[in-house]
């Protein structure tokens, strides 16, 4: 249990970084410090920013999924002092979906969900039988992978059309109401995305290689001998 709870706290801190400290800034800095809505949403990528290039830089090796966000959110950044507009910076954060959506969905496509490497830890719950089972299912079980493959299209598919519904948000509501709706409507989705892939692949996922250890553990020599004498 302590486990699993300091994983699931590993595993959100970065999301709730990424939330809270862009809204939190943006209103001190435009509240707080009066500064207007461009300047204030543009420093409040900055932490973002920073944070995500320092995970990139630390580990010394490039995800996918990290390099996405280090894009957009660097682009946005620079939007900031050209741009001049506090629609279009807010539009900036629907492309964070965008970008990570096409991405997801080209991962997909070319044989290499990006998803799994978040998925396979929650799987697995860090239990050498569970990864080796996880491993083999991956290289021979044909309805594994295509379970694999749904849970990454899922994520794909619920992150563009979050990206559609925030662009019609920031072109029809006020741009005060759009910093934060924008976060619930993000946020909204990740839960409803994380039931719904949850129950079309880590459900099934989880069960196969429950049966996989199982047939593992039956067939492992410290238990074979005690078949025999019940035989």
């Amino acid at each position: 249990m302590t486990t699993d709870t300091g994983s699931m706290k590993k595993n959100l801190a970065p999301l709730l970084a990424d939330v809270a400290v862009p809204i939190g800034s943006y209103y001190l800095l435009k509240g707080g410090f009066g500064m207007g809505t461009v300047a204030a949403l543009g420093w409040s990528s900055v932490v973002p920013a920073v944070r995500t290039g320092w995970g990139v830089v630390a580990e010394r090796k490039v995800h996918a999924f990290a390099a996405l966000i280090l894009f957009v959110n660097v682009v946005g950044l620079l939007l900031s002092f050209v741009a001049g507009d506090p629609r279009l910076m807010l539009a900036k954060d629907s492309g964070v979906s965008s970008a990570v959506g096409i991405g997801i969905l080209v991962s997909v496509w070319v044989g290499k969900p990006m998803m799994t490497a978040g998925m396979k830890p929650f799987l697995v719950k860090g239990d050498p039988a569970r990864e080796a089972a996880f491993e083999r299912l991956l290289g021979g079980s044909a309805g594994f992978r295509r379970a694999e493959r749904r849970f990454s299209v899922v994520w794909g598919v619920m992150l563009l059309g979050e990206c559609l519904a925030r662009i019609v948000g920031v072109y029809t509501l006020p741009v005060d109401t759009m910093v934060w709706l924008g976060t619930v409507v993000m946020v909204g989705t990740m839960v409803v995305t994380a039931v719904v892939s949850g129950g079309l692949a880590v459900g099934p996922m989880a069960e196969m290689i429950d049966a996989e250890v199982a047939a593992g553990d039956v067939s492992s020599p410290a238990v074979l001998p005690s078949l025999v004498v019940a035989r």
